[in-house]
């Protein structure tokens, strides 16, 4: 079947189903061949957890460059901004900005503070078992947030490759359900290490994909992108030059600024992100990492507005929203339309590269804050083995990708950078404003990282519930439920500041006698210096 250059990609019937699953299995096969080969040299908690330390900054530079880009970067972005333009591309500025923010404030910082887990920071001066706890909690429902967009991305691009209709539900859940227990067998064979080669394989896959697909539609137009946007406006009737303009999805000014926030402020709190920066051996690879991540990511999301408007130009808005994952299918499409059958396929398998290896990385970092801050910190008060650690860790992956499928399965069909950003949001409300406070404020202790860490995460998990993405009219989870009280789609607006006030609160509630002075000069030395880190993480 080869598509029309100048014609509308069918919907429903786009690639060949034999040669989509031909390409798939090749990849799953090399993948796990990796992952295999890592595991056979797993013999401690910092092999499982942080990969031995034994990534260069080059390498680990790129592994969080795969870590990063998930499948809201790629489908969910290229989607939204296909569908609804400008507010789209806020995506691609909100996810590049915030990796700046984290760079700039806490990820070196925490990585010279740290061993395994956000948890280890925050209880360097702290009472280790309530704020280990606190953290576990946290981590492990940011991480759950996060998943439910990488399987919902994973249910709709399968969908559309196996041509499995929106109204199979049945079919679209077993999709699911198989991406759910590939994503458990990478975390339990390989650990970190294999999760780590993994996402390498896949940035380099999924760069180099973006930017094939970008030349080859910015050749058709000319390399002129305002011929491409003028075809892109040609293309959407309904729309017309409301696609160049803000307003077309978020016509609530404070609804946009809410986003925006939660973009922009939510990678800092990510512990999946942040959990990269263990994986190497001193603070001067984890900032060679970082220049690596910096210009890998930037160029990515600069590809991202030529596909996601080359999408509209090409495939066209109501072919993309009809399709097998509605919005999430964009780029498939658009990839069917300029290369055919076998282009699909190498672009689906990529992009399924990037949920594979997104949803690991999830999946490693919840199951290691469970097993290494409650079960070995707070459970066995420190005594626990290091044998017995990672096979707690390797259980509640088993518990973490069970409760991930079936919360795909419930959100399937919503766009996955709009659930990234609901993921951010909560990131965002519980975790930065407590890493921030323990870095830099010295009054700071722990009432007010519990205060910060549990009112940030209640108040934004409870505003998301009573919001319209739960209950409203427009709704895949409860359409029409009617507790849509609260009525911004991302609450990051009013949990975030919350949560920096509550840790305000908590700090004075909780007065001098849980503030440490000798180790708070301690953790800003190591912080800022590294005196002290590498033989930390090496015990």
């Amino acid at each position: 079947m080869v598509p029309a250059q100048t014609g509308q990609a069918a919907p429903t019937q786009v690639g060949n189903v034999g040669l989509n699953i031909g390409i798939f299995a090749a990849f799953v096969l090399v993948t796990l061949y990796f992952v295999y080969r890592a595991s056979r040299t797993n013999r401690s908690a910092s092999d499982y957890y942080a990969a031995g330390r034994s990534f260069t900054g080059p390498q680990n530079g790129v592994a969080i460059a795969g870590d990063y880009l998930s499948a809201a970067s790629f489908l969910g972005i290229a989607g939204a901004i296909a569908l609804n333009g400008y507010d789209g591309f806020l995506y691609s500025i909100g996810f590049l900005v915030a990796w700046l923010v984290a760079l700039l404030l806490v990820a070196e910082l925490l990585r010279n503070t740290g061993k395994f887990t956000m948890g280890d920071v925050l209880a360097f001066r702290m009472r280790q078992r309530p704020v280990r706890a606190a953290a576990a909690t946290s981590t492990l429902v940011v991480s759950f947030f996060y998943l439910l967009a990488q399987m919902a991305g994973a249910g709709g691009l399968i969908a559309l490759l196996l041509q499995i209709p929106n109204t199979n539900r049945v079919g679209q859940s077993v999709v699911i359900a198989v991406v759910g227990v590939l994503m458990i067998v990478y975390v339990l064979v390989g650990g970190m290490k294999g999760t780590t080669y993994v996402q390498i394989i896949k940035a380099a896959l999924l760069i180099v994909g973006a930017a094939v697909m970008t030349a080859w539609v910015l050749g058709i137009v000319g390399f002129n992108l305002s011929e491409l946007l003028g075809r892109a406006v040609e293309n959407s009737p309904e729309r017309g030059e409301a696609l160049l303009n803000p307003g077309l999805q978020y016509t609530n000014p404070v609804d946009f600024i809410s986003l925006g926030l939660a973009l922009v402020l939510g990678t800092a709190g990510l512990p999946h992100i942040l959990m990269r920066f263990y994986t190497v051996p001193t603070a001067k690879d984890a900032r060679r990492s970082v220049v690596w991540a910096i210009w890998l990511i930037g160029v990515f999301y600069l590809f991202t507005l030529v596909l996601g408007y080359g999408a509209a130009a090409l495939v066209g808005p109501a072919n993309i929203a009809a399709a097998p994952g509605g919005a999430n299918s964009a780029a498939p499409l658009l990839a069917f339309q300029l290369g055919g059958e076998v282009l699909l396929g190498i672009i689906s398998a990529v992009a399924f590269a990037t949920i594979l290896a997104v949803v690991a990385g999830l999946t490693i970092t919840a199951s290691a804050s469970f097993a290494h801050d409650v079960y070995a910190n707070v459970i066995k008060n420190g005594e626990a083995s290091p044998d017995s650690e990672v096979r707690v860790a390797r259980l509640t992956a088993l518990v973490v990708g069970a409760v991930a499928i079936v919360g795909g399965i419930l959100v399937n069909g919503i766009n996955i950078a709009f659930l990234v950003a609901l993921a951010f949001a909560v990131a965002a409300s519980a975790n930065l404003p407590t890493i921030l406070y323990s870095l830099f404020w010295k009054r700071f202790n722990t009432m007010g990282a519990l205060f910060s860490i549990y009112g940030g995460l209640a108040s934004c998990v409870l505003l998301i519930v009573f919001s319209p993405v739960v209950s409203g009219p427009k709704s895949v989870i409860l359409p029409g439920g009617g507790f849509d009280f609260f009525p911004l789609e991302n609450p990051g607006i009013v949990s975030i500041p919350l949560s920096f006030l509550l840790g305000i609160i908590g700090t004075f509630v909780g007065g001098s006698r849980n503030f440490d002075h000798a180790k708070f000069a301690e953790m800003e030395v190591r912080s800022l210096t590294g005196a002290g880190s590498e033989k930390a993480v090496r015990h």
